[in-house]
């Protein structure tokens, strides 16, 4: 009976996010992290200057839908299926995503 009980609760060794080390590396997920962060109001202020100020609201709402299921994507496409329940911000999406993409083991 003790011993089912400690198989029970045995928590997996999960990976850490990937350090990259590469200059190439490191650019690309700065360029993916200040993409997921900023796209929505940067959008949104330029249809705020070009337009009106309801349809730049109109504007960020659905850019925050469209970012958040571009995010959700790279992060279920790169982040290991055992770790997918954790919260991660967007330059861990962006780490995790680039090291399995673009630098294959070069990380």
């Amino acid at each position: 009976m003790f011993k089912e009980n400690i198989e029970e609760q045995i928590i997996e060794q999960i990976e850490s996010t990937p350090r990259l080390y590469l200059k190439r590396c490191k650019v690309i997920a700065l360029i993916l992290r200040l993409f997921l962060q900023y796209t929505t109001v940067l959008f949104s202020l330029g249809v705020w200057y070009f337009y009106d100020f309801f349809i730049a609201l109109l504007a960020l709402v659905l850019t925050f839908i469209i970012i958040g299921i571009v995010r959700s994507k790279l992060r279920n496409s790169s982040i290991p299926f055992k770790q997918r329940e954790y919260q991660y911000d967007d330059a861990s999406i962006a780490a995790w995503y680039t090291a399995k993409e673009f630098c294959n083991g070069e990380f």
